[in-house]
C-alpha cells in the first residue's frame, strides 16, 4: 500500500453522497439485476504505529434498496428477503486487515444480515488519498465480494421450468467508498 504516515491517523468518516455498496444477482438465469443501498454510513479507524488497532465499521440501511423497480424493492424488503422491519440494519465490523499487495488489502470481519452473522474477507483497492477543493482530506477503496445469500438466511427463490432458479444465490457485493478524515471535515 502507498506508504502510510502519521497524518492518517485517526476517523475517517464515509462521505454518503460519494460512497456505494451495490449488489448484482442473476435474475431467470439469464441476465443480472444490479442494485444499491442509498443509505450507508461507515468510519474507518487508522492507527499507523499500530496497525492491529485500525478498524472499520459499515452500517447499511436495508430499507434503503433500490433495485429501480418498487414492486422488487418492497418484495426484498419483506420477510421473504431481508425483512427490513425486524431487520432493519446490515452490519459490517473488521477484525484485521491484511495487505496483500501494494495497494491492495483483504479486510475481514463479521457480517451480520438478518442477525445472521457469518466471517467474511472483503477485497478492497486503495484508489489513493487526495485533497478536494473543499479542503477535506480523500481517500478512496473500491472492491467486490461474492457470497451465498442462503448464508445469511436469504432462501426466498421460485423454480424456473428450464430447472433454473429466478434469483440466483450467489450474489456479488460491490463497494466505492470515499472517505473523509474526520477532524478535517469541511462542508462539499
Amino acid at each position: 500500500m502507498t506508504a502510510l504516515d502519521a497524518s492518517m491517523n485517526g476517523d475517517w468518516l464515509f462521505d454518503r453522497d460519494h460512497t456505494r455498496v451495490g449488489f448484482s444477482a442473476r435474475h431467470a438465469m439469464v441476465t443480472k439485476v444490479r442494485g444499491a443501498f442509498n443509505d450507508v454510513d461507515g468510519r474507518i479507524h487508522v492507527d499507523v504505529d499500530h496497525p492491529e488497532n485500525s478498524w472499520v465499521e459499515v452500517r447499511v440501511q436495508v430499507a434503503s434498496i433500490d433495485t429501480r423497480s418498487a414492486q422488487r424493492d418492497e418484495h426484498l424488503r419483506s420477510a421473504d428477503f431481508f425483512d427490513a422491519e425486524t431487520y432493519p440494519e446490515i452490519v459490517f465490523r473488521s477484525t484485521a486487515e491484511d495487505e496483500v499487495d501494494e495497494n491492495a488489502l483483504n479486510v475481514i470481519g463479521d457480517l451480520t444480515i438478518r442477525d445472521i452473522t457469518r466471517q467474511v474477507t472483503i477485497p478492497l483497492s486503495f484508489t489513493g488519498i487526495e485533497r478536494d477543493p473543499f479542503g477535506n482530506l480523500r481517500a478512496g477503496f473500491e472492491g467486490t465480494r461474492r457470497l451465498d445469500r442462503r448464508d445469511f438466511g436469504l432462501e426466498w427463490n421460485a423454480a424456473l421450468d428450464t430447472g433454473g432458479v429466478l434469483v440466483s444465490e450467489k450474489i456479488t457485493l460491490e463497494f466505492e467508498i470515499s472517505a473523509i478524515k474526520a477532524e478535517e471535515a469541511i462542508e462539499g
